[in-house]
């Protein structure tokens, strides 16, 4: 397929055809897709060599250019590639950008992409040319790394002429240096950019820029595929697999407005339309610029002269009244700019051009110069939005004006929140955490389709598990981090997929890390089968409560808690459904009675009869809606109980509450319970976020303090509105067998489609003169049945309508 992505650091003004992907003739096991790839490149040794600057720090910060002459007697048909480097590259043919990367992985699992050239050469001399760079000790904490190193292997007849070896020639570019971004709380994102146009190498990418006092590249070591077949076992360095998710999206994104200027007389249309203005000599002016709405984006500012003077760039999601006070994000007046920054100092020439390497996260730009003797001109700014490519394949049509803005935020967020792996926040951590990922992976589902980023993180999340058995909470992440109750939601995400996915192979050879998990839990469950004393972080939500310490739930005195048993109970249920379908009958009836077991305790330590509540702890004396949501939701509880603890749920104001994350969970029960058609009474959290003027969802439900901006699994709601709300479910592997039973509230007309494996499915509701029209589309070769006033009734393939 053709994708369209912007020359970025170069002729801004360019766009040009980019990567394209091949699929057809190798299947690859680990993935479940295909792509063109020459299957000895899987399993020998590459010809190409990872290569590097000499006389550089392996590992410390820097910013290294690459360069490759290559003589063609025809221009090629086809000219396929493999590249990926450590920590990341710009890949660029006769001086357009044609890649950037690679994908994060793991030292055992290094991403390499692979792309077909021929579109930008031509016949005779050709130059490509790569920017490799390595963040150092600053890098994010989602970046493993070995050392600084570039690697490209070619293919076909003249393959062999551009493979990465010594008479590649190289240098480090000295006009970068990080800038570390200095705040009280929890930031891994990497650092900003300082960047000096006296020094920098404007025209290093063309093909007669004189290279001939650059060095010849360091060779490291040959590439290694993951399958390497032969040689001595002893495998080391990047252990080289094939990335199966695609480009990133590149569009290009005007900011909307002005908020504010010091000093400098602003043109009136700017930023939203291009318009050049001076700011004079001897000043220092501030400007700060509202995008609209949060956004991931390379920022890209073109400005003319300013000899000695300097641009600096800062990145906000909202501004602050006092750190950590963020109130309204819409307003303005009187607040404080705090963020991370990059900074250009000026050579004074012209249409001096800078991007970030990476891409920043902001709704707010805060763009400060500092002139001496000559004036500088900004010619103009603006970013280039990137995320993962999802489309949004769902839609929703009602009158509801808050149901309409919530699915946009929803799915805002959403996007946000994935890139090359999904991210729990793309602002402060841009971490895959399993919690996050569960939620995320459905959306994908129901609002996309696109399997590609959710099978990409379970194969992490599989690649991530300790000999113990237990995955790490985050991968990929340099440093490891464990945080046990993760795995349960792991599974979780097992089970979704085999719901509601495509590839029943992928289920089946994850089933072996499934049943790792839970012996791995085993060791801590005592003779009644409750946990205790299962080391690190126990997290169970982000909730500030007595007897919560940093999302840890309270714990008895004898070290038994209800809300770790009822996780490993919902595991125990979702593995034994998981074997049942794909697995051995012995795990099913193994992890069955198992189940029944901490039923048993659960239900006899924690339940408090005078309260009708289940406890936290053993004592009884902390109360929660998390223990009662898994009461429910693992079947400990049902029927008229169950409705009965779920109307105590919502009532009780003394229970702990659950966060705008743990509202997921929460949800499913009191829809479990019989109370769904309240769905839309609940969605209050989301009705505040838009009213503080949030344009993602906040990480927390203090959305005042919040620290983080957007996190997608807030945007549960994107999910409910059509499984809850339209009544849309699976259920069958594979999505087998549908089940609408839809909890419609108050809405008199609501409609809406969502992606199915076999096509789509539409739903539609209309009240009229007191009698509701309903219609259900199923994709052809399916079927399943309605729900309607406690009534079955069967649905085939195609229109089925209904008059009640």
């Amino acid at each position: 397929m053709h994708r369209f992505i912007k020359h970025l650091n170069g002729s801004h003004r360019n766009f040009i055809p980019a990567i394209i992907f091949f699929s057809s003739c190798l299947t690859m096991a680990r993935s479940g897709v295909a792509q063109s790839i020459n299957p000895s490149l899987l399993v020998n040794q590459w010809q190409a060599s990872w290569i590097t600057v000499p006389g550089e720090s392996p590992d410390g910060y820097g910013v290294y250019l690459f360069r490759k002459r290559i003589d063609l007697i025809n221009k090629p048909d086809s000219f396929v590639i493999h590249v990926s480097a450590d920590n990341r590259y710009k890949l660029f043919v006769n001086e357009k950008q044609v890649s950037l990367g690679p994908a994060r992985g793991d030292l055992d699992h290094w991403n390499f992409t692979t792309l077909d050239i021929a579109p930008f050469l031509h016949e005779g001399k050709n130059i490509l040319a790569a920017q490799v760079w390595n963040e150092g000790e600053w890098r994010p904490e989602g970046q493993i790394s070995l050392r600084t190193a570039f690697i490209l292997q070619g293919s076909g007849p003249n393959g062999k002429k551009i493979i990465t070896d010594s008479s590649w020639k190289c240098t480090r570019d000295v006009a970068y240096r990080p800038i570390r971004f200095y705040t009280p709380t929890y930031y891994v994102a990497g650092p900003g950019e300082q960047m000096d146009m006296n020094k920098y190498l404007t025209d290093w990418r063309k093909l007669d820029f004189p290279d001939e006092h650059w060095k010849n590249a360091q060779v490291i070591m040959q590439g290694i595929p993951k399958n390497l077949i032969g040689g001595y076992g002893t495998v080391s360095g990047w252990l080289l697999v094939p990335s199966f998710i695609p480009p990133m999206e590149l569009t290009n994104q005007r900011l909307a407005k002005l908020v504010m200027s010091t000093a400098v007389q602003i043109p009136a249309r700017f930023p939203l339309v291009k318009t050049a203005f001076a700011i004079p000599a001897h000043t220092e002016a501030t400007i700060i610029l509202d995008q609209g709405f949060l956004t991931n984006a390379y920022p890209e500012i073109i400005f003319s002269g300013g000899k000695e003077g300097s641009v600096t760039l800062g990145y906000a999601e909202a501004l602050f009244i006092k750190y950590p006070a963020k109130g309204n994000r819409n307003e303005t007046e009187g607040k404080e700019f705090i963020g991370r920054k990059d900074s250009i100092l000026s050579n004074g020439g012209r249409e001096q051009d800078f991007t970030s390497l990476t891409f920043r996260t902001y709704r707010y730009i805060q763009i400060k110069i500092v002139t001496q003797s000559d004036p500088l001109t900004i010619e103009d700014i603006f970013g280039t939005f990137t995320g993962y490519p999802f489309q949004l394949n769902a839609r929703m049509t009602t009158s509801d004006p808050d149901l309409n803005k919530i699915f946009e935020i929803g799915w805002r967020t959403a996007r946000l929140c994935a890139m090359e792996t999904y991210m729990d926040c793309p602002y402060y951590e841009q971490l895959q955490y399993i919690g996050d990922a569960r939620i995320q992976g459905l959306i994908s589902l129901y609002n996309s389709g696109d399997e590609r980023l959710l099978l990409n993180a379970m194969n992490q999340m599989d690649d991530s598990r300790r000999p113990e058995g237990v995955t790490l909470s985050r991968h990929p992440s340099y440093t490891p981090q464990y945080i046990p109750t993760f795995s349960f939601w792991y599974i979780g995400m097992l089970h979704d997929y085999m719901m509601y996915g495509r590839d029943s192979n992928f289920i089946k050879n994850k089933l072996s890390g499934e049943r790792q998990i839970l012996q791995y839990f085993r060791q801590y469950q005592q003779e009644d089968g409750s946990l205790k004393d299962v080391p690190y972080w126990m997290f169970t939500d982000w909730v500030e409560s007595r007897g919560w310490n940093s999302g840890v739930g309270p714990i008895g005195l004898d070290g038994n808690s209800a809300l770790l048993d009822l996780q490993l109970l919902w595991a125990y249920q979702l593995a034994a459904d998981l074997e049942s379908k794909y697995g051995l009958a012995a795990y099913v009836s193994l992890y069955n009675q198992y189940a029944d077991e901490l039923k048993k305790t659960i239900r006899g330590k924690y339940w408090n009869s005078a309260r009708n509540l289940f406890a936290d702890r053993s004592e009884k004396d902390y109360y929660s809606q998390h223990a009662n949501t898994l009461a429910i939701l693992t079947g400990i509880i049902n029927g008229q109980q169950a409705n009965d603890l779920g109307k105590r749920i919502l009532t009780d104001s003394s229970l702990a509450p659950a966060s705008i994350y743990f509202k997921f969970y929460l949800h499913q029960a009191l829809v479990k319970a019989g109370l769904g058609n309240d769905y839309l009474n609940w969605l209050d959290q989301w009705r505040e976020n838009i009213h503080m003027g949030m344009t993602t969802w906040a990480e927390i439900s203090d959305i005042n303090n919040a620290r983080s901006d957007c996190h997608a699994w807030g945007a549960s709601p994107n999910i409910e509105f059509f499984r809850t709300v339209m009544g849309i479910d699976s259920e069958a592997p594979g999505f087998g067998k549908v089940k609408i039973e839809p909890r419609l509230g108050r809405l008199k007309n609501i409609s809406g489609e969502i992606p199915h494996p076999l096509g789509k499915i539409f739903t539609g509701y209309q009240l009229e003169n007191g009698k509701w029209k309903v219609r259900i589309i199923l994709p052809a070769q399916t079927s399943g049945h309605l729900i309607w006033s406690n009534k079955d009734y069967p649905l085939k393939g195609g229109n089925n309508d209904f008059i009640f």
